[in-house]
């Protein structure tokens, strides 16, 4: 079990390190003045919903300026949290990480209904999204799992066992 616990810690680090820097860098220019960024990360996000025809980011409709505003006050910190977590090897790791799985997949769901309900989103889109929900559904899964405690964090080594003297 320690094993799968490790590559699901593995796979969730890289995840919320990208939110930890795609939330405050791009997503939040959905809800921010655009003139708090520099020009080529506002160009970004403009190529980006050009590219992939995410209406959502260029249209701004309240329910998903009201889903980033969510991420930004709350889902960012605790991704940050949760990277802190997985790292040091936390006792809370399981519970915000469950926090943090099942408030994006309530979010993902409501984005997917929207942009397949829509009918304007083309496949190259949905397939930006359904990752999310698949790591959210991981996020989730690593909260259930039980806490091994014969595995060490990541970056930490193993207590060295010391003989005792005779």
């Amino acid at each position: 079990m320690g094993a799968v616990i490790k590559l699901v810690d593995a796979i969730l680090f890289f995840f919320f390190l990208l939110i930890a820097v795609v939330a405050p860098l791009f997503d939040a220019q959905s809800c921010l003045p655009r003139d708090l960024y520099p020009d080529y990360l506002v160009d970004l996000n403009t190529w980006y919903s050009r590219e992939y025809g995410d209406y959502l980011i260029s249209e701004k409709p309240n329910f998903f300026v009201g889903l980033v505003w969510l991420e930004l006050l709350f889902l960012w910190p605790l991704s940050i949290a949760n990277l802190y977590g997985i790292v040091a090897g936390k006792s809370w790791l399981r519970t915000t990480s469950l926090i943090y799985g099942v408030s994006i997949s309530t979010s993902m769901v409501a984005i997917l209904s929207e942009l397949k309900g829509s009918g304007k989103a083309p496949d190259k889109l949905l397939m930006v999204y359904y990752p999310f929900l698949g790591l959210s559904v991981l996020a989730i899964l690593r909260g259930l799992l039980p806490r091994s405690g014969n595995t060490p964090a990541i970056g930490t080594r193993p207590a060295l066992i010391r003989k005792k003297k005779a």
